[in-house]
């Protein structure tokens, strides 16, 4: 007969993990300070040149803008405490919002900017004071620069020895993976954009202009799909990291008389894990004995991976062939 004994502990996040929000809503608010003078400055451009891939890049800014605003009410949202309805709290909150951010980059920005594209490529129009144009990418590519640099900075906090790669597709917290998207797609659009404006200056067609513009909407639409992708996976449910589950075996283990017969794990949030485990013990051992040797185990747990912050254990005698 299976003697079962349900625990359920609360713990906190780990420094590294405070590190980690903090690092990226710092990178959101540099990101926002930099695209809202950028898109101003890129609106006002587009009305004196009448270029359309400075348009187009002018609404990629405002979406990038209204998408980092979205990022910040998501973390605000992801801190509101339990409740009977929400028992896990509401740290998804951050995923929903870093998904409703694809939405926007797809539909605002690289839907709008193939539009626009399109439309210059039937309505050929002339472009005026071109310097204007390339004088605003050129400070837009500064700025960007820097907003890029500070999310590579935070990003690198918590990065650890993976690749950008591995760090974008493995990462459990959006806000990070989002900026360092939009960012790089920023600065590639902006790039674009000076070559399209660039080539119609020196050849007097705006064609190039227009092929600008397109190329702009194609990556927007290309980085929206990717960041669809990948946050799609955390609303699903996403277990914790290899690295962290290796950690937890490693605690259960460790144990006097404790083997590990079953692991699940559940971020519930970016900085938040539930563990449920079934754990082997003596059959000889006393109610007292397993009680002790289950708080043993949650404390090992915290130590080696402290954003478990939800942990079930249920013990259990092992049976030969089970």
């Amino acid at each position: 007969m299976t003697d079962s004994f349900l625990r359920v502990t609360h713990t906190y996040g780990r420094n590294g993990e405070q590190m980690s929000a903090e690092g990226g809503t710092k990178a959101i608010v540099a990101a926002l300070a930099a695209n809202t003078g950028i898109a101003v400055s890129k609106f006002i451009a587009a009305a004196i040149t009448g270029s359309a891939s400075m348009l187009a890049e002018g609404v990629h800014s405002v979406a990038d803008a209204a998408n980092q605003v979205l990022l910040l009410i998501g973390g605000k949202a992801s801190r509101k405490a339990a409740s009977p309805a929400h028992p896990f709290g509401y740290g998804r909150e951050r995923y929903i919002y870093a998904f409703i951010v694809s939405i926007v980059l797809f539909s605002i920005g690289g839907v709008y900017a193939l539009y626009e594209g399109y439309h210059k490529l039937s309505h050929h129009g002339e472009l005026e004071f071109p310097l204007v144009a390339v004088g605003v990418l050129l400070v837009a590519i500064t700025l960007e620069s820097f907003s890029l640099r500070t999310a590579v900075k935070e990003s690198n906090v918590v990065r650890g020895k993976q690749s950008w790669a591995q760090f974008i597709k493995g990462s459990r917290s959006p806000e990070l993976p989002v900026i360092l998207l939009e960012d790089i797609g920023a600065l590639v659009g902006l790039v674009l954009a000076l070559l399209g404006v660039g080539l119609s200056w020196i050849t007097g067609d705006t064609l190039f202009d227009a092929l600008g513009t397109l190329a702009i909407g194609v990556l927007l639409v290309l980085i929206a799909i990717v960041l669809a992708i990948e946050i799609r996976s955390m609303l699903i449910g996403e277990s914790a990291t290899l690295e962290d589950i290796a950690a937890i075996e490693t605690a259960i283990n460790d144990g006097e008389g404790n083997a590990l017969i079953h692991l699940k794990t559940l971020h519930v949030g970016p900085d938040e894990l539930l563990v449920a485990a079934k754990v082997g013990i003596a059959e000889s051992a006393t109610g007292e004995q397993v009680a002790a040797q289950i708080d043993e185990t949650e404390a090992r747990i915290r130590a080696a991976v402290p954003k478990a912050k939800i942990i079930y254990i249920e013990p259990d005698i092992p049976r030969a062939g089970a």
